[in-house]
């Protein structure tokens, strides 16, 4: 009988403890899906944070001297005016004097305007509109072989112009590319632009025109001394040296 009694009572301590091991491994499975949940969140976060934000690039048309605009006041329409940029890209407003507006969209003009005009007009509307404008274009010169002055009809890059001017010449200095641009004053600031960099993919930044820009690209070194060279080859002159 006490046989019996312990049998039965090993049996129950063992049915008990599997039901406890039992009701512990969901616990553990949830911990572990929890888990995998968890990191499968971070990786997202991390891979949102380390993916590339592509830049828009900004298509709206920025005023260039010799522009026209039309500046309206719907309140006070004795001040309405019609307007031409100078070259030094400011224009001249009636009542507000000099107000620089290259480089600038309508919109941001007529903000620009608008604060003009808010030392003799209480909280003034504005709106400005494009009335004649001159066709943007940028300059290509030196070892291309289609040198000369093409639209700017939209964002454009120092490469897609080369293109446009039908390539570089096998004259060409590829690293020793010029960027001409016209800054305040009538001055010109220059950037070197190694195109040789950029075809090779050892260099990603490729410019953005602007309008009035020009690009020029110069001789090699070779092309530099070639009239110095006997007509029948830079071989025969060096073979002709002791």
């Amino acid at each position: 009988m006490r046989k019996l009694k312990f049998a039965v009572a090993a049996f129950a301590t063992l049915c008990l403890c599997h039901g406890v091991a039992s009701a512990r491994v969901p616990s553990r499975s949830k911990a572990t899906r929890a888990s995998a949940r968890s990191d499968d969140s971070s990786s997202a976060r991390a891979s949102a944070v380390d993916s590339p934000v592509l830049q828009r690039r900004d298509s709206r048309y920025r005023l260039y001297p010799s522009d026209e605009i039309a500046v309206s006041f719907p309140l006070t329409p004795e001040f309405n005016q019609t307007v031409t940029i100078e070259p030094d890209g400011y224009a001249s407003l009636a009542g507000a004097g000099d107000v620089r507006l290259a480089g600038l969209t309508t919109q941001q003009s007529a903000a620009s305007i608008k604060a003009a005009y808010a030392k003799i007009l209480h909280d003034p509307i504005v709106t400005v509109e494009l009335k004649n404008f001159a066709k943007p274009f940028f300059v290509v010169t030196g070892q291309v072989t289609r040198p000369g002055k093409y639209d700017l009809r939209g964002p454009t890059s120092a490469t897609e112009a080369l293109a446009i001017a039908g390539g570089m010449t096998g004259a060409a200095k590829a690293s020793q590319g010029l960027l001409f641009r016209r800054v305040d004053g009538g001055r010109y600031q220059i950037t070197r632009i190694n195109f040789k960099r950029i075809f090779d993919g050892r260099e990603h930044e490729d410019t953005e025109l602007r309008p009035g820009d020009m690009l020029y690209v110069p001789k090699n070194v070779i092309s530099q001394i070639e009239r110095f060279i006997p007509s029948s080859g830079f071989g025969a002159y060096y073979q002709m040296q002791p």
